[in-house]
């Protein structure tokens, strides 16, 4: 599992390495271009959410037509071009052409696309978390790094690094990640974004997924700006201080997550747990006037978006049929970068005018409403599948064997396997097997 993942693991968190370095820096550095005013900005700074909103969907779709490793290679090459343009910018409105392109080569679906299509779903939660913690050490890479290169260098260089980046993962693409295997669907079906949505399971992980993405641009905007505020008096360079420990803490929680999550389906306690973290830590940085406790929040806060973050895109996964799988996690992407870009607009919003007592208490009850939904929320089937060889089954009886317990049947037309996920506890694998043989 782990040579098969670790290479698509590199290439998402080498992007994300590339956006989270020039976070700490560019809104000081687009105030100064030509052309620049607040708003412009705060565009420069949200802008790439707004377009990786807006492409996760059409990336998501292409991959399932064209392939997973095409849709890749298009995103990165947009990622590149992006990054060259921010580079050599001169005035605002070049950046801003940059920033957009960076956000439109959304390529994170595709990616966890890919990784369900090459491992097991028994053990996807686990690919799914080696994915999360790659991105999630990306980021506390980058909160480290790029105050210290930026100041050194000039934020330039963070632009031309992150150009490197997107280099390396198209080389990665192509001589360590293996080629998914081509799945023939069921009828030949299509994704429809009807029936995603009608899809209660679905349509229930892609709320949890933007309220998750939209508590966490809320949080980085609110972050920085009380630490360096006159509470704490915090410089600049010293936030790492408050993000390193965090993203060590929140690391270190999503193993036994997924572990509780996945290997003992309950993801759904998992996700009641987190968003009681989220109430708890938006509370303390809303109204603590001491720095270890305001740490203690930023701690609290991280530890429970990593231990949802695996989970909520292995369920994604699990709960959508096998040709849906690239427009689902597309839609969910699509979505959640949406909520980023609305959480990180309105938390700025609402600073101008508000005190952070009252956005941090504001918070946590939207916190405590997103708690009483997700009480009705049902842990999925527990499913279980057999891999059987192409030649050894019976398509007529396969096609005419319904039974309420069987979700759905696909083939793997690259390695000749019928695979059929079923209900293990509603049916047995043997009767099955004899039911759907020659």
């Amino acid at each position: 599992m782990f040579k098969k993942v670790f290479p698509l693991s590199a290439i998402l968190s080498l992007r994300f390495l590339g956006l989270f370095l020039v976070l700490p820096v560019i809104s000081i550095f687009a105030l100064e271009l030509e052309g620049s005013t607040p708003l412009l900005v705060g565009i420069v700074v949200g802008g790439y959410a707004l377009t990786q909103a807006l492409f996760q969907v059409p990336f998501g779709t292409m991959s399932d037509k064209i392939g997973r490793k095409p849709t890749l290679l298009v995103g990165l090459l947009i990622f590149l071009a992006g990054s060259i343009i921010c580079a050599y910018s001169s005035d605002i409105y070049t950046l801003m052409l940059g920033r957009f392109l960076q956000g439109a080569g959304a390529i994170g679906s595709v990616i966890t696309a890919m990784i369900s299509d090459l491992v097991e779903e028994e053990i996807r939660g686990k690919a799914m978390a080696i994915m999360g913690a790659s991105i999630a050490l990306s980021f506390a890479l980058a909160m480290g790094l790029g105050p210290v290169l930026g100041a050194k260098f000039g934020i330039a260089s963070l632009f031309i690094l992150t150009a490197v980046f997107a280099v390396l993962a198209i080389i990665l693409l192509f001589t360590k990640v293996p080629t998914p295997p081509k799945i023939k669907h069921i009828y030949h079906a299509t994704a429809k974004t009807s029936d995603i949505l009608k899809d209660p399971n679905l349509l229930n992980m892609i709320i949890v997924n933007a309220m998750q993405k939209g508590l966490m641009t809320i949080a980085f905007v609110l972050i920085p700006i009380i630490l360096t505020s006159d509470t704490f008096s915090w410089q600049k360079s010293d936030l790492y201080m408050a993000y390193l420990p965090a993203m060590v803490f929140g690391l270190a929680a999503m193993g036994p997550a997924v572990i509780f999550g996945e290997k003992h389906n309950k993801p759904k306690e998992i996700f009641l747990f987190s968003i009681v973290l989220f109430i708890v830590s938006f509370l303390i940085m809303g109204l603590t006037t001491s720095s270890i406790f305001f740490i203690v929040g930023v701690v609290l806060f991280f530890i429970a978006f990593n231990m949802m973050e695996p989970l909520v895109q292995s369920m994604i996964t699990k709960f959508a049929k096998v040709h849906q799988k690239g427009a689902a996690l597309g839609i969910s992407n699509s979505v959640a970068y949406f909520s980023t870009f609305i959480g990180g607009t309105s938390a700025g919003l609402f600073l101008g005018f508000s005190d952070r007592e009252t956005i941090g208490v504001s918070v946590a009850a939207i916190a405590a409403l997103w708690l009483l939904w997700t009480l009705k929320l049902q842990n999925p089937t527990k499913y279980s599948h057999i891999y059987l060889p192409q030649t050894s089954v019976d398509m007529d009886k396969l096609t005419n064997f319904e039974h309420k317990h069987i979700a759905e049947w696909y083939i793997n037309d690259t390695e000749k396997l019928v695979i059929v996920k079923y209900t293990k506890d509603a049916i047995e694998e043997e009767t099955l097997k004899a039911a759907i043989s020659k």
